[in-house]
């Protein structure tokens, strides 16, 4: 009787996460799509149902098109160099070489800054003329005055995805180092006494053991590149012309600067769904190649 009393008991311990899981996450998602077909403007509450005009209008005009390709762009070049990069610092860090715990911190540095911060220091870096990289170029007489990597409609989203690796490169290469160091040492040795090289031992023993390590940091950083905001926004406005215009960037647009919520709201929900269905993809593939590992 008393296990049943406490089960019972418990179960409202459960109670104030759920309304608050409800009231801040549900019911917003809902209004969300009760927004996405109507006219709201953010401001009169009376407003039309329009049906799928708001996403007809934005595929019509370009907009949803060249948003998602910039945003597809930005996550793959994200994924793909921050986990290569994170990892390959991983294997340094967890070499025994003097001052390590010195290099494990400035590595993580810059996951401390805030990303207003990072986008303004980063501004200067690439600042044509007077910036720090044209600075350096210029030393060793490469003209460097002449380059404008944010400028440049070419060249200005990969310049801000760069900002983006160096600012969550800390995260993954601590998820990477944490997965080296839980490798079983009896393996290893087993591998050189059987003759393996350091690149076999690497292969088959390191990298298998990672499957765990490499689900996360691929789920994350997929999840922050489809959801990118605030380089973009901060360092080119999504500009030069809609180079570096992201889905959220869009959003954030359209809502605030053309008072069009149910526009934004629209473009949010296909957002909403390319962010669900590539990271569950992902997830699920990563989770079988984890079994199989």
């Amino acid at each position: 009787m008393n296990s049943a009393v406490m089960k019972k008991t418990m179960y409202w311990f459960v109670v104030p996460a759920l309304a608050f899981y409800l009231v801040f996450w549900i019911v917003p998602i809902l209004k969300l799509f009760q927004y996405s077909v109507t006219d709201y403007n953010g401001f009169v509450q009376s407003y039309t149902y329009i049906g799928f005009d708001n996403f007809k209008q934005l595929f019509k005009d370009g907009i949803a098109g060249s948003s998602l390709a910039n945003t597809l762009i930005y996550t793959v070049v994200f994924v793909i160099f921050s986990n290569l990069v994170s990892l390959g610092l991983a294997f340094l860090l967890n070499m025994k070489i003097r001052a390590t715990g010195f290099y494990r911190t400035a590595a993580y540095i810059p996951t401390l800054f805030s990303a207003i911060v990072v986008g303004f220091i980063w501004s200067y870096v690439y600042m044509p003329e007077s910036g720090l990289l044209a600075t350096v170029l210029n030393w060793f007489h490469l003209n460097g005055s002449d380059l404008n990597l944010l400028g440049s409609y070419n060249s200005a989203l990969y310049a801000i995805t760069t900002v983006e690796i160096w600012k969550h490169i800390g995260t993954s290469t601590v998820i990477f180092l944490a997965g080296l160091q839980t490798v079983p040492q009896d393996m290893i040795e087993a591998g050189k006494m059987d003759g393996a090289s350091s690149w076999q031992i690497t292969r088959l023993i390191r990298l298998p053991m990672l499957a765990t390590a490499i689900t996360i940091n691929f789920t994350l950083s997929i999840i922050n590149g489809l959801k990118a905001f605030d380089y973009p926004f901060i360092m080119t406005n999504g500009g030069p012309g809609r180079a570096t215009t992201t889905l959220l960037v869009d959003i954030f647009n359209i809502a605030f600067k053309e008072q069009q919520f149910g526009k934004a709201s629209a473009l949010a929900v296909i957002s909403f769904a390319v962010i669900i269905m590539i990271t569950t993809y992902f997830v699920l593939k990563l989770n079988k190649r984890e079994v199989s590992a």
